[in-house]
């Protein structure tokens, strides 16, 4: 195997992808020689550390992952409730609803295999008007459709069980619903991808993408923090840029098939309290056309409360600073399933962004509901693209890479 660490050198200095396990070819730069032949997967999140790690699986093939900050995960992935979805909401023939029904059950192995922290906590959804009941019997119905279990808890149990949890009119019970440690299974999926002899390109940003009509496949260019510039000229690339997918899209794409992003801030808050501290996840019943699920109550994997996201429409996928404008509206939308909660006791935690194609809904029974869209763009032959990764990205990630692996190889 040829070594191609070249040391005191960038990362990125003409890098071969192929799809097929051609013979590696040598390409002269001015700065170096680079034997190497790869696919190559644009950003280091957990769905496209899924989907290098799927790829390096094959023999022959040798797969670059760049990112542009210095380590995995910094994005969305780490800036959320770290849930592993039931699928509940997503409509009956959506990907979100076939990836995450998927994923759901590979991540669940993939963590009791590998020992990854997580944990099946199950899920209340709580109704406290006769509207929000009917939305419940709808989940409930979807659910029994597509064979995911829950159950209606009767309001005598849910007394018992979690009495410092108000749902006037009904609870509905997600058994499916679950926790998981984002951090430690995007660094067992960055040591699974490595030890199959993947390559991370950290610090590693793109800044333009072409089409080779010549000789086929793209040309990358990508800077440093340094202000370097280099050229990987690769075959087969993956666009899982999470919240740049959509400007690197546009980088390639004609302009009659540019898109808009949209981004999502959701702001989380700390509750510094012991009490009240239900042992399960709390959601409120689903808003047709709302862009999130409300402001909901999680658990980390040391059991401590935490709510969010709300939803605040930004124009800056950067814009990560906490809104203080935004706790008193989290307080009302949160007294209102935990009325007992010390007002005082929450704070500003942290803010994620989600990348979105529209103002759009998060569940499919509003008008407006958007899907992932992933797919080998017309005309860009092993161009692929993934764009809206948004909620269930986590829960979905594991079956994303696996799909991603079908479109190009079978």
């Amino acid at each position: 195997m040829i070594d191609t660490r070249i040391t005191g050198l960038s990362p990125l200095i003409n890098v071969i992808a192929k799809r097929k396990p051609y013979p590696p070819r040598l390409i002269e730069q001015n700065r170096a020689c680079w034997a190497i032949k790869a696919l190559t997967v644009i950003g280091a999140g957990a769905v496209g550390l899924s989907i290098a790690r799927k790829l390096a699986e094959r023999d022959g093939t040798s797969t670059l992952l760049i990112e542009r900050h210095g380590s995995v995960g910094t994005e969305t992935s780490s800036r959320n409730s770290e849930v592993i979805h039931a699928g509940l909401y997503y409509g009956p023939t959506s990907l979100k609803t076939r990836l995450c029904l998927q994923g759901k059950e590979m991540m669940y192995a993939l963590c009791a295999s590998e020992s990854i922290p997580h944990r099946n906590t199950k899920k209340w959804i709580v109704a406290q008007t006769p509207e929000q009941w009917e939305e419940l019997v709808k989940v409930h119905k979807f659910a029994s459709s597509i064979s995911v279990p829950t159950r209606f808890v009767p309001l005598s149990e849910a007394q018992a069980r979690e009495p410092d949890v108000r749902a006037t009119v009904g609870v509905l019970e997600s058994l499916s619903t679950g926790i998981v440690d984002s951090h430690a299974l995007m660094s067992w999926l960055e040591g699974k991808f490595q030890s199959l002899g993947g390559e991370c390109a950290f610090h590693t940003s793109v800044q333009g993408v072409e089409a080779l009509p010549e000789s086929g496949g793209y040309r990358i260019t990508t800077s440093s923090p340094d202000g370097t510039t280099d050229s990987i000229t690769t075959e087969t690339l993956i666009n899982s840029g999470g919240l740049a997918a959509v400007p690197i899209s546009n980088m390639l794409l004609p302009p009659s098939r540019h898109l808009k992003p949209y981004y999502a801030k959701g702001s989380y808050f700390s509750y510094s309290s012991s009490f009240p501290k239900p042992s399960t996840l709390v959601y409120p019943a689903p808003s047709p056309g709302h862009g999130g699920l409300g402001t909901h109550l999680t658990l980390d994997m040391a059991g401590r409360v935490r709510f969010g996201p709300d939803v605040e429409w930004v124009d800056s996928p950067d814009d990560l600073s906490p809104n203080p404008s935004r706790l008193n509206e989290a307080l009302d939308e949160i007294e209102t399933y935990l009325p007992g909660i010390e007002r005082d006791k929450v704070g500003l935690d942290y803010c994620g962004i989600r990348p979105k194609l529209g103002k759009l809904g998060a569940v499919a029974s509003g008008k407006g509901f958007q899907d992932f869209v992933i797919r080998e763009e017309e005309g860009f032959d092993g161009f692929v693209n993934l764009l809206g990764i948004e909620s269930p990205g986590l829960t979905s990630c594991l079956a994303i890479g696996e799909m991603v692996e079908g479109m190009l190889y079978r």
